[in-house]
């Protein structure tokens, strides 16, 4: 009888008895989210990211925390106006992707990795139409 005295209080108290699991993280469904100057194409294996004169990509399902949060690794890759050189290669430096998604908006802020330098401050909808003006 003591012991369920003990229990019931430890309950009520909020303190469990049993260690806490840490939440696990959930995947983004896939889908479209659009903002001005950018789309995200959300897929179980990547994601394709773009922009008005560059693009880019996350590797791996799009990972959110319990409070929806992101930090994703992931490239970045500048484009240009005009014809594309036969020889020209495509330059892909290392980026991160970090923001939070609540309910149907996603806030984005993407940087270099090796540069520390933030590329730009987004804000998209689910499903949103994006707004992109590609260079010439």
């Amino acid at each position: 009888m003591k012991g369920l005295l003990w229990l019931a209080a430890t309950l009520a108290c909020g303190m469990a008895a049993s260690p806490t699991k840490a939440a696990r993280p959930s995947a983004l469904p896939d889908g479209s989210w659009g903002g001005e100057h950018i789309a995200i194409t959300v897929g179980a294996t990547g994601s394709k990211i773009e922009f008005d004169c560059a693009h880019g990509r996350i590797d791996g399902a799009f990972a959110l925390d319990a409070a929806g949060e992101f930090e994703l690794s992931g490239t970045f890759s500048k484009e240009h106006g005009g014809p594309i050189r036969r020889d020209e290669r495509e330059q892909r430096l290392p980026a991160i992707y970090s923001g939070r998604v609540n309910g149907d908006r996603m806030t984005l802020t993407i940087r270099l990795r090796d540069a520390k330098e933030i590329l730009g401050d987004f804000t998209l909808g689910r499903d949103k139409a994006p707004r992109l003006v590609k260079c010439l």
